[in-house]
């Protein structure tokens, strides 16, 4: 399964404070102003940085110095696939904004295979879903791989034109389904699912990667662009 459609069921859960409210969330020694959800920068070449990361590029041992080790990884995995690898933080700071955010570990087929022959458990996280947990020698491992997309997700509900104020216009406005649009922006790798029954999910890749945030969208049976 394309981790893009994957992460709209799996990472559904709240927040810890509200995503746009100035103020609120700030932590002492930190730069309120500073590593926000928009604060994107592209570099001219399919490159950009995000919260002082770099899909595609920073690893999982930067992400750790970066936000800390209370971070949990695992594969993640549905019925009769291989699955993905993930890394989760339960709440990190971004300036004023706190957040959930999942990262995407570029691992092959074959590595994910591997970790899940060697792996310690598994345990499902709801009717279908698997959670499976590393061997020791294979958590260390997983700290020099790359992560190739970063998703965060808010606590309030955030309507569309907030969004589009703090972004600017998206590139395009798909409709995946009655109540559920996303706002692509190719030139900075960003997908932004606005659902309004669930929190909004905002997904980071490399822009020269933006193809494997689109071409899912694709076989929407509802898609339609506007």
């Amino acid at each position: 399964m394309k981790f893009t459609l994957y992460l709209i069921a799996f990472v559904v859960a709240a927040l810890v404070i509200p995503f746009f409210l100035p103020g609120i969330g700030h932590q002492e020694g930190l730069d309120p102003n500073a590593n926000l959800p928009w604060q994107i920068t592209t570099d001219g070449q399919g490159g950009s940085t995000v919260f002082g990361l770099q899909p595609g590029v920073s690893t999982l041992v930067e992400v750790r110095q970066r936000f800390g080790t209370d971070i949990e990884v695992a594969i993640i995995a549905e019925p009769n696939e291989i699955g993905t690898l993930e890394a989760y933080y339960s709440s990190v700071p971004l300036g004023f904004v706190s957040a959930k955010m999942v990262l995407t570990v570029d691992a092959t087929p074959e590595v994910v295979t591997a970790m899940r022959e060697r792996a310690l458990k598994a345990k499902h996280m709801d009717s279908t879903t698997r959670k499976i947990t590393l061997s020791p020698e294979d958590m260390a491992a997983t700290d020099k791989i790359s992560v190739k997309a970063i998703s965060i997700i808010p606590t309030a509900n955030i309507d569309e034109a907030t969004l589009i104020q703090r972004f600017g216009q998206p590139g395009e406005r798909l409709v995946a389904a009655e109540k559920r649009i996303h706002l692509l922006y190719p030139k900075l790798g960003l997908d932004i699912v606005v659902d309004d029954e669930r929190k909004e999910l905002f997904q980071y890749v490399a822009p020269r990667a933006f193809a494997s945030l689109r071409e899912p969208l694709r076989a929407l049976p509802a898609a339609a662009s506007q």
